[in-house]
């Protein structure tokens, strides 16, 4: 008696284990969870799931608990809220201790515009854990409402909407079978006091086949490819007040980059509208200082020092325009030009393709900087009505109150292609092979002379004066690469016998083409890691330390460089809110070196392998879809292959430990998988089950019934000698069943076979 209690105790035990660690409720919400910590940290995605099923398991028992004792289960929720409450703000004041912004500013900034704070991800984990408990919880056991499961249902993608983050397919899946799922489960599958499920098994089966052909037809089925014009919706709203107290709270990221937005851009809202006849890198800021232990780019003075404020069009300087003043220069007096040994060149015309004009419109943030195109030539005109401001890095700056979110500007830029003519690119080399800085000054100085209100000649004149002034700054500061041996050695090494700082720029240039390299959006850099290790161990990462790399290696090579931030133009516009050709999203912000290249000046270089791979997502969405709904489908065959030979190879391992088993447990398996094989549901008698067995396929099951009433209800013990008969009875229901199904079965072809020939 007391093992038939102990059995059926450890059976009890069994089986509410498995009902609560299988609970639809609980992994619903465990999967709700991992969406949006994918959002806030992919690479813990796993490590958030976990824990989501632990505490949601936990609570859940103490929701149950609630929902039988009313006043008190309402006490205790309050107590599990405040507590939940405390450690949440424990995790915000510690991730407060070295962190520059609020945990509110956080929240509503897009994640990939700060660092990463564990802490305060930790912080909405719990907030979003709680919440996701309670409401999934109430509105699906204690009070079903669809309405409000839809609203729980869309919270995911609105975290990802409001950031224009794309959620990853696979949770795009699990979510939507889940909720369809919930919805039909506590619709027309829950049982209550008033209501019985009588064929559940059944209705299980074909629950489960409708989801799984749900999944199946909504990612394998190809996607329309529908280009819509979201311009209008994505700036609608205009919230300028909070934007700036957002900006100003974060000019501390301003000031320094580490390249996380890089890696973390996932979102595709628009920031630029640009008329162009060509695709255009913009600059919107410039880095001196690079720290090897934060592994991070800081602001100098390099940086932000104003050049010139005036009324509009205002000329760039230092962006490639120099030659022309050192040729001029040499034409107006042959004592240069032979000191220079520029004589050959004295005659030649440069072959300068005309300046272009871009208009760029601003529609979805302030700033400082205006986006500034490559070899810019003039800022012709801008709808801003406040003082601009020319810095010596080549950006333009608004003085006091920022550009607006929609604003316009205007430039005229040089096309590439200036140093792969062979003529231009031979005059620059010269330049660079003589005394650098003594040429800059008796260009300024000549030019200067000459000028006698020549507006062209004094154009020259400033640009030549510009270079003088700031060549030596340059070259004296824009060359700290830390004293890093490795660095210098490898620099030197990739760039051995050239000459011409243009030949050195783009041997280093090619060197990550050629070696490996590895562009990686969800490569997460380990504590510590920096340039050194990206260039010598990892060789894998994003433009922000490929720009990195080529910076500090050109200063290895004497070559003064600055690493830039910006976007890359390149992605065409196809709608019609805006006369524009090209349309520039928060996916196209790239990070790239700057170098300065003596006889032409600042040239910006490409070192990044593969840029436009964040681009292709969205491109590669629909393959993805395809992939996953293949994939599902395969895993359905499977599933379906396995439920086919389960029956074969579930019967041969009981039959295989039967032997291991004791009498009474041999009883109560063998007896409830007879029942199993026929059909019979759980809350038949186990008379009604014999009867069923017999009336099905003829077998007899009255022995194996009477030893399993022995011992489920009069807790008897059995000898060894009922073995043999619980496993004779067992094989005999079994292989009747068998029999019985094959018979039909020849009958329907037969009478199908006689109906054709009646025909």
């Amino acid at each position: 008696m007391e093992d038939s209690n102990n059995i059926n105790k450890n059976n009890n035990i069994k089986n509410f284990l498995l009902k609560t660690a299988f609970d639809p409720v609980l992994i619903y919400t465990v999967v709700i969870m991992m969406s949006i910590m994918y959002h806030y940290r992919d690479s813990l995605t796993i490590v958030y799931g976990i824990a989501s099923y632990i505490i949601g398991w936990a609570v859940f028992r103490f929701f149950d608990y609630m929902y039988k004792h009313n006043f008190i289960g309402g006490v205790g929720y309050v107590i599990l809220l405040i507590g939940f409450m405390r450690v949440t703000r424990m995790c915000i004041e510690k991730g407060q201790e070295s962190y520059p912004l609020s945990w509110g500013v956080w929240f509503l900034t897009p994640q990939d515009a700060v660092d990463y704070n564990s802490w305060y991800t930790l912080s909405m984990f719990l907030l979003f854990q709680l919440f996701m408990m309670t409401v999934i919880y109430y509105f699906n056991r204690v009070r079903y409402r669809i309405f409000m499961n839809f609203l729980i249902f869309i919270i995911p993608f609105a975290i990802y909407g409001k950031e224009y983050e794309k959620m990853p397919v696979r949770f795009i899946i699990l979510i939507a079978v889940g909720y369809i799922f919930m919805m039909i489960y506590f619709r027309s599958l829950r049982e209550s006091e008033n209501v019985t499920v009588v064929r559940k098994k059944s209705t299980w089966k074909s629950t489960l086949v409708y989801i799984a052909l749900f999944a199946v037809i909504s990612t394998v089925i190809p996607k329309p490819e529908i280009e819509a014009d979201r311009t209008v919706l994505e700036t609608l709203i205009s919230a300028e007040q909070f934007t700036d107290r957002l900006v100003a709270m974060l000019n501390v990221f301003q000031d320094s980059t580490g390249g996380e937005q890089f890696r973390t851009q996932n979102s595709n809202m628009p920031i630029y509208f640009a008329e162009s006849g060509q695709p255009l890198r913009l600059k919107t800021r410039s880095f001196s200082y690079y720290d090897y232990e934060t592994d991070s780019w800081s602001v100098s003075d390099l940086d932000t020092e104003i050049l010139e404020s005036n009324v509009l069009p205002l000329g760039f300087t230092g962006n490639g325009d120099f030659y022309s003043a050192v040729l001029k220069a040499a034409q107006l007096d042959s004592d240069f030009a032979e000191k220079y040994g520029l004589e050959e060149f004295t005659g030649m015309e440069f072959s300068v393709p005309e300046p272009k004009k871009v208009n760029i419109y601003t529609v979805s943030q302030r700033a400082e900087f205006a986006p500034v195109p490559q070899s810019a030539v003039e800022f012709l005109s801008t709808s801003y009505d406040g003082w601009i401001s020319m810095t010596t890095s080549g950006l333009a700056r608004a003085s006091g109150e920022k550009f607006s979110s929609n604003e316009r500007f205007s430039f005229s830029y040089y096309p590439d292609g200036f140093m792969y003519n062979e003529k231009n690119r031979a005059f620059v080399d010269a330049l660079g092979k003589t005394d650098y800085s003594d040429l800059l000054w008796d260009t300024a100085y000549i030019l200067g002379k000459n000028s006698n209100g020549d507006d062209e000649l004094g154009k020259l004149s400033e640009e030549a004066s510009f270079n003088y002034i700031y060549y030596d700054t340059y070259r004296s500061r824009l060359v700290d690469y830390g004293d890093n041996q490795k660095i210098y050695d490898l620099a030197n090494q990739i760039t051995a016998g050239l000459e011409s700082d243009f030949e050195k720029a783009k041997a280093l240039e090619i060197y990550f083409y050629q070696n490996g390299y590895k562009y990686d959006l969800e490569y997460q850099k380990s504590e510590g890691e920096n340039v050194e290790d990206f260039i010598f161990e990892s060789k894998t990462g994003v433009c922000y330390e490929y720009a990195t790399a080529m910076t500090l290696m050109a200063r290895a090579c004497g070559i003064p460089a600055r690493y830039c931030e910006g976007f890359n133009m390149q992605q065409r516009y196809t709608g019609n809110t805006y006369r524009a050709d090209y349309v520039v999203t928060s996916q196209d912000a790239h990070g790239f070196p700057e170098l300065y290249i003596k006889g032409y000046g600042w040239m910006s270089f490409e070192p990044t392998i593969s840029d436009a791979a964040q681009n292709s997502q969205e491109r590669e969405t629909t393959g993805k879809l395809s992939q996953a709904g293949l994939f599902i489908l395969a895993l359905l065959i499977v599933v379906f292959l396995g439920m086919l030979f389960y029956p074969e190879i579930s019967h041969r391992i009981f039959v295989m430990t039967s032997g291991k088993k004791s009498v009474e447990v041999l009883t109560g398996q063998a007896f409830r998988r007879i029942c199993k094989i026929y059909g019979i549901e759980k809350f038949k008698t186990s008379q009604e089950s014999e009867q069923i067995v017999k009336n099905t396929s003829g077998a007899d099951i009255s022995q194996i019934r009477e030893l399993f009433d022995r011992v489920q209800y009069g807790g008897e013990s059995l000898d060894e000698n009922c073995r043999k008969i619980v496993m004779e009875s067992y094989n005999s229901a079994r292989n009747s069943l068998r029999e019985t199904k094959r018979q039909k079965r020849k009958f329907r072809h037969e009478n199908r076979r006689n109906t054709e020939k009646t025909a």
